[in-house]
């Protein structure tokens, strides 16, 4: 069964890379405005508290992205070990 889930994992891999590049694009805004809050000038934080919940909330999608390296460093190594034997 988990032979099974690893090698449709391997073949999606390139999928995998571009969600953590698109999690990792969405990092940007998230970090100009966490550096404007701890620089406290209210030219991006505090402006309406809705954007304020989104780019707060970005932090939680980092948790698909650690989990998916994650996988796709298991899936390599696997692969690699699996050939040497």
């Amino acid at each position: 069964m988990w032979n099974k889930f690893w090698t449709w994992y391997e073949d999606k891999i390139l999928g995998s890379v571009i969600l953590i590049a698109i999690i990792q694009f969405i990092q940007i805004p998230h970090m100009i405005w966490n550096a404007d809050m701890m620089l406290e000038s209210g030219m991006v934080s505090r402006i309406h508290p809705v954007i304020d919940w989104f780019l707060y909330g970005v932090d939680l999608v980092e948790i698909v992205s650690i989990v998916n390296v994650g996988m796709i460093m298991y899936s390599l190594l696997k692969k690699k070990y699996s050939k040497a034997l």
